[in-house]
């Protein structure tokens, strides 16, 4: 916005800032989906969005139309999760079915039971086969670290891994299953595994008769942001296989709905996508304002780094700002990707200069850092979501870049290897940006690109609608 202080040593720039109902328990089922509907779709506010009217959420072929606070206790809430209505059904969706689950730490139910062991027990449920994605099914695995099938020593049963040899389930794996079960819980992010998992299952089930049940689970970050660049086609890889903006505002389940409802979304034939077959169980009580502590659901960890709500926000506007550069997110251990930190400027002269920039929604403070044994470590700057409505979720990020070539002595995207380069596109998803980065280092025009991506936001949200299974 006009008349925002920037460090002085800026290039002048211009500046625009982007400015209770249950959901029915029915079954959606779809088996396909016809040839106008398009997944790009967005929504205005690339920071809040405007107040959604009731979701059209007619698919064509779909046989059923669905109409960092402490946490809550889950006594407290209204909120079921798809694993809690499955639960409420008597499990009768996947009665008579040999079924797989595909699950992590945090795939629990309400009270916090697994969901494995939720379906182990059930009396008339035939649970055969457990999948895991990243971090595996336990979540005792460090990020991009390959995992071996296995059998599960709690269960007996064999758990193949979806993140070691193979990142699609084999002919083999699924032979024999009537159903696999989906039960992730994503941060809200488009370079986050679980959805990319989520989606490789879908098309390996499509292509081999298995049908394919989601059990729906919240986005944490709400279902009204919706923020930063699409991803483009020619950078989709293990962290990003939608075309979507970086934060998107959808469930698990509306991200299984627009993959399989899409055209060309899937890796495989279009008589194959029109035969498979999804299901998705709806949560009960959950609506897209809701932010995670609202649901008064206890946060289970989703990957080492992800321990709580907090790191969720956090990983949406600093994670994509750190990869090249010099700039570091989260504090220690103590505030994973809710700090940012450089050796390239002082604290001081780095607070000063994200403070000048005048973020909407955002406030940076200083904190204290001790280590483990409780010894002073020094200053780290905490970033603060002081207005939720008024906050572009990436905005900080791609400003940190704009620092960080501004801080180097050389443009260091410019300078930056091939492999880095690549990595960095399948995280942040956008050539154009890219190139204009390494172009015009600290005067990249970076209003203008907020501008742009505004815009696409839009009208993602809007093409993704008809998707949506929640006010």
């Amino acid at each position: 916005m006009s008349g925002h202080a920037r460090p002085p040593e800026f290039p002048p720039a211009p500046r625009s800032f982007f400015h209770a109902l249950f959901c029915f328990a029915a079954l959606l089922t779809f088996a396909g989906c016809s040839s106008n509907q398009s997944e790009n779709g967005n929504s205005g506010n690339s920071s809040q969005l405007s107040r959604p009217t009731r979701p059209q959420n007619a698919v064509a072929q779909s046989p059923i139309q669905p109409a960092s606070p402490s946490p809550v206790q889950p006594a407290q809430t209204g909120v079921m999760l798809g694993i809690d209505v499955l639960a409420a059904q008597n499990f009768a969706p996947i009665a008579g079915k040999r079924v797989g689950v595909l699950t992590h730490p945090a795939g629990v139910n309400r009270h916090g039971v697994s969901t494995v062991d939720v379906l182990f027990k059930a009396p008339n449920v035939q649970l055969v086969a457990l999948f895991g994605p990243e971090h595996g099914i336990y979540g005792n695995t460090p990020a991009s670290i390959n995992i071996a099938d296995s059998v599960d020593k709690r269960t007996g049963l064999p758990a193949y891994s979806l993140y070691g040899k193979n990142r699609r389930p084999t002919k083999e794996q699924l032979a024999g299953l009537d159903a696999l079960l989906i039960d992730m819980q994503d941060i809200g992010v488009r370079s986050y595994t679980y959805s990319v998992c989520m989606k490789y299952a879908i098309e390996a089930c499509f292509e081999h008769g298995v049908e394919v049940i989601v059990l729906d689970r919240p986005n944490p970050l709400g279902g009204l942001k919706v923020d930063g660049p699409m991803l483009d086609r020619q950078f989709f890889s293990g962290v990003g296989q939608y075309e979507m903006p970086y934060v998107h505002g959808l469930t698990m389940g509306e991200l299984a709905r627009m993959a399989a409802g899409t055209p060309g979304a899937l890796e495989i034939s279009e008589a194959v996508r029109l035969r498979g077959k999804l299901t998705v169980i709806p949560m009960q009580g959950w609506r897209r304002s809701m932010r995670w502590p609202e649901t008064g659901l206890r946060f289970v960890p989703t990957s080492p780094n992800i321990p709580d709500f907090a790191a969720c926000v956090g990983y949406a506007m600093t994670g994509l700002g750190c990869q090249i550069g010099g700039f570091s997110h989260g504090i220690g251990t103590q505030y994973p990707f809710r700090g940012v930190s450089t050796k390239l400027r002082s604290v001081d002269q780095l607070h000063k200069d994200l403070v000048a920039l005048r973020l909407p929604g955002l406030s940076f403070k200083r904190v204290s850092l001790t280590s483990p044994t409780g010894a002073a470590m020094g200053i780290g700057i905490y970033v603060e979501v002081s207005d939720w409505d008024d906050w572009n979720p990436t905005e900080l990020s791609f400003h940190l870049m704009r620092l960080a070539a501004h801080y180097n002595a050389k443009n260091p995207f410019a300078a930056a290897s091939a492999d880095a380069a690549l990595l960095f596109n399948k995280h942040t998803g956008s050539l154009e940006w890219w190139n204009a980065l390494k172009r015009d280092g600290a005067r990249v025009d970076v209003e203008g690109f907020f501008r742009k991506w505004k815009r696409e936001a839009h009208a993602f949200q809007q093409n993704s609608r008809r998707f949506w299974l929640y006010n």
